[in-house]
């Protein structure tokens, strides 16, 4: 899948000199906790709802609550945004923009063309196209089993399904952890556990778990 199809196309977006006070009720008002910063129709930076919170302290220590009110919407954006971005191309994979934002510890990547902002990706759109591959939204038999890691395996399995029935809906491999095999989640319709059960002992393929969900 790539960013394009999973992104956000419709940003929200302020500019360096929109004040802290407005972005944080930009912010509240949309129920979002980051604005990319845009100039001219180019990505300058971005802000977060933590950078709202420390801009605020950091002037508070002998200030009433009006006075810190009236600093903070005299404090522009541009004063406390963070200026190098990561960020992700509209045509680039999106396990490339989920490998970014495990790596940088980011919640989001604005989406750049260019350097025209296009959209964004956060955890959630990411967490969405998760939750499809794994077919959350399906019921089904879910099974997580370990085969041969041999060219031919997955055919197999799935030509084994097919003819009892079966229909495939989700298949998903992840990275072995203790076990020298990779695990194989897979989630099934139209074949009840027993039988399911009963294919992969016929395979000799080892399963973990299996249940309807």
């Amino acid at each position: 899948m790539i960013v394009k199809d999973v992104m956000k196309k419709s940003v929200i977006t302020v500019e360096p000199e929109t004040t802290v006070t407005e972005a944080k009720e930009l912010m509240n008002k949309n129920n979002i906790s980051k604005l990319p910063v845009v100039k001219g129709g180019k990505l300058v930076g971005i802000i977060t709802k933590n950078d709202l919170l420390q801009a605020g302290p950091s002037l508070a220590t002998t200030l009433d609550m009006y006075e810190i009110s009236y600093l903070l919407s005299k404090l522009n954006v541009k004063k406390i945004m963070t200026t190098k971005v990561f960020s992700v191309s509209p045509d680039e994979v999106v396990e490339e923009a989920a490998r970014i934002m495990v790596e940088k510890q980011v919640g989001c990547l604005p989406v750049v063309k260019g350097s025209a902002l296009v959209g964004i990706i956060t955890e959630s759109d990411l967490f969405f196209m998760f939750a499809e591959m794994f077919g959350v939204t399906q019921k089904g038999a879910r099974a997580v089993v370990y085969p041969d890691d041999t060219p031919g395996e997955m055919a197999k399995i799935a030509q084994k399904i097919a003819e009892a029935g079966g229909n495939i809906i989700s298949l998903v491999t992840t990275a072995p952890s203790d076990k020298k095999k990779r695990p194989l989640t897979l989630k099934v319709t139209g074949v009840p556990v027993a039988k399911l059960k009963k294919i992969f002992n016929e395979l000799k393929c080892p399963v973990e778990d299996i249940r309807n969900v």
